[in-house]
């Protein structure tokens, strides 16, 4: 089943007698059990007939008994185990929920939240749950899928994000989807219907600076910028928590793998570009700059570059050089 799907049937009142909420990413598992938890039950009804446990202080045997009793002046008892994937430590121990799932009550809802792994889909237990109830499996997005979902998320409140603004939150951010939202929560809390997020907005509110980030240092060395790009260089070297060198590394990688890739398409049009190399068509003229900037053999040279100043981060081949010396070399190779 798909979130969308569990929540539309949680709405309409069609339960099931088990819930089981697995894998990397966290945000819809505490979505789906968070909706259980307020909206399944009344308030009166929460006190005598809704059970929460963490997964640390809980057994097996003790979830069972909860999921056994009867609810008092209810139709439905709920019992939601948080951080399920603490029974299995320093053994796994969840498989012992089987007898259970077997024949479970049909007025209890039980809701297994096992998160930051999935479960092992061959085991009995996961093959019953998806026989008896809603097997749910929430994972991780990848790097190139998250600013697509920033958009369609700040869409879904009514507001727009402009293509820079998301690329910089999707960068900054990471993967993290609870993050991500906690953040896009700071920026909404206060916009008007129909308000469109920009780079102003997002560092007035969430502190990424919108002249001195990687965007801007890749748009510097797109226009062989010099003065820009070392000043974008020094910024980064005074917030090296914000702005690690190796993280600086993976995106220009990224970056001028993606000018390689341009160059050895035959079909430039922007919407080939944008399709073939996984970018918003709002990047596709930057790469096009970069392009007449850097040939073929140059970007070979600076993706060598890149490879090597990996390295000397990580302490190959490097005795004493700061992570601020060796971006201000690598700048400089880059650049002549």
């Amino acid at each position: 089943m798909t979130y969308n799907q569990i929540i539309s049937d949680l709405k309409k009142k069609i339960y099931y007698p088990v819930y089981m909420l697995t894998g990397e990413e966290s945000y819809y598992i505490d979505q789906i059990s968070d909706f259980i938890e307020n909206n399944v039950l009344t308030e009166d009804e929460k006190e005598f007939n809704q059970s929460i446990v963490y997964g640390r202080d809980v057994d097996v045997p003790t979830i069972v008994s909860y999921a056994k009793r009867f609810p008092m002046m209810a139709n439905y008892q709920v019992v939601i185990v948080k951080e399920a994937q603490d029974l299995d430590k320093p053994k796994p121990k969840i498989e012992e929920l089987v007898s259970y799932i077997e024949n479970p009550l049909p007025s209890t809802i039980l809701v297994i939240n096992y998160k930051y792994k999935k479960l092992d889909g061959r085991k009995k237990l996961v093959k019953l749950i998806a026989k008896k109830g809603v097997l749910f499996e929430s994972k991780k997005l990848y790097q190139n899928q998250v600013q697509s979902w920033i958009t369609k998320y700040i869409q879904d409140k009514g507001l727009s994000i402009t293509p820079k603004a998301g690329a910089l939150l999707s960068e900054y951010l990471g993967t993290n989807l609870g993050k991500i939202v906690n953040e896009i929560g700071k920026l909404t809390i206060n916009l008007p219907e129909g308000r469109e997020i920009d780079d102003v907005l997002i560092e007035k509110n969430i502190g990424i600076s919108k002249d001195f980030n990687i965007f801007e240092l890749q748009d510097a060395l797109a226009r062989k910028d010099v003065l820009k790009a070392n000043q974008i260089a020094n910024y980064f070297t005074a917030n090296p928590k914000e702005n690690p060198l190796i993280k600086t590394i993976i995106l220009l990688y990224g970056y001028f793998s993606n000018i390689l890739f341009y160059h050895r398409l035959k079909d430039k049009s922007r919407n080939n570009v944008s399709a073939k190399v996984g970018v918003h068509p709002f990047f596709v003229k930057d790469l096009e700059v970069a392009a007449r900037s850097y040939n073929i053999a140059k970007v070979v040279k600076i993706i060598s570059y890149l490879r090597e100043y990996d390295l000397k981060s990580k302490g190959v081949d490097n005795i004493s050089a700061t992570e601020g010396e060796l971006l201000k070399e690598l700048m400089y190779k880059i650049l002549h």
